[in-house]
């Protein structure tokens, strides 16, 4: 009887593994096939050239560059993100009459397409005279006209930025719904015992804290490993190939260049690198839970 009533639950599982398999597992395979091709996307006639695609990968500039800023730009905002979501979080916790309003505020950012915010950012961030920072600054300082989007490190600096400001409303909602949840007995029993207002926060907070900081690492990191729209609208990948993002190079060789076989390569490349991130960062985030908690 247990036996039949597990296999009728486990029945419903059958759509989706169907839809699974034919979506990501036989895509997956399929691009790892054509990576040892010369396959252009168009013809059917093409030639079995092993790991030639995989050599290329490390000899392209562009993907070079490519995969050193993707790293650079996931890790950025994993962090930042991270750091400003759980002081906005303590602070959207606290009882104040318009907390409401805040939240909603800070939350507003996360909910456009990034694409449109980052067209926003770019004519907010628009390296000539008339651009509004630069408006700005000349108003109120007499400072001249910055670069924010043509010079290799402030391009980097300003992708980053921009998306830590949409997404780190987002997380905070994310962590406030575990503060909420965690009991106010232990402040309380702190306060008696004459814990201050950072000890509470340090002993208390951010241990119960833990499982949503896997969460929301695991969120920021892979999403900031794929990243492409904010990037693309804001620099187009530039200066030169500084701002580029892997995601960005593999259309353009796939589509634009119709290198398929190579894009295919740089597409399971970057599935490992991913795959390995991913884990590692789990790996050691429930480490920490196990420890704090």
């Amino acid at each position: 009887m247990k036996l039949l009533r597990s296999f009728q639950y486990q029945v419903f599982l059958i759509p989706i593994m169907f839809f699974y398999t034919v979506f990501t597992i036989y895509p997956l395979i399929k691009s790892f096939l054509f990576s040892l091709t010369n396959f252009n996307g168009y013809s059917k006639e093409y030639d079995f050239v092993g790991l030639t695609n995989y050599v290329k990968i490390f000899k392209d500039a562009a993907i070079i560059s490519g995969i050193s800023y993707t790293l650079l730009f996931a890790i950025s905002t994993t962090i930042l993100t991270t750091l400003l979501a759980i002081v906005l979080a303590l602070v959207l916790d606290r009882n104040f009459y318009t907390k409401n309003i805040h939240r909603a505020i800070f939350f507003f950012p996360s909910i456009p397409s990034g694409l449109i915010l980052a067209y926003v950012w770019g004519f907010i961030l628009s390296p000539i005279a008339s651009g509004v920072l630069n408006n700005v600054l000349h108003t109120l300082f007499g400072a001249g006209p910055q670069p924010w989007l043509s010079d290799p490190m402030l391009a980097k600096m300003s992708t980053i930025l921009v998306a830590v400001w949409a997404g780190a409303g987002w997380h905070a909602v994310l962590y406030l719904a575990f503060l909420q949840g965690i009991s106010k007995d232990y402040y309380e029993a702190a306060s008696i015992d004459g814990a201050n207002r950072w000890q509470q926060i340090r002993s208390i907070t951010l241990p119960l804290l833990a499982p949503a900081m896997t969460i929301s690492v695991m969120l920021l990191l892979t999403g900031g490993l794929k990243v492409f729209e904010i990037p693309f609208a804001l620099t187009k990948g530039g200066p030169g190939f500084e701002t580029h993002t892997i995601t960005q190079v593999i259309v353009l060789r796939g589509i634009s260049e119709v290198q398929f076989g190579l894009a295919s390569a740089m597409s399971i490349v970057f599935f490992l690198i991913v795959l390995a991130l991913t884990y590692f960062q789990v790996t050691v985030m429930q480490r920490r839970e196990e420890k704090m908690l």
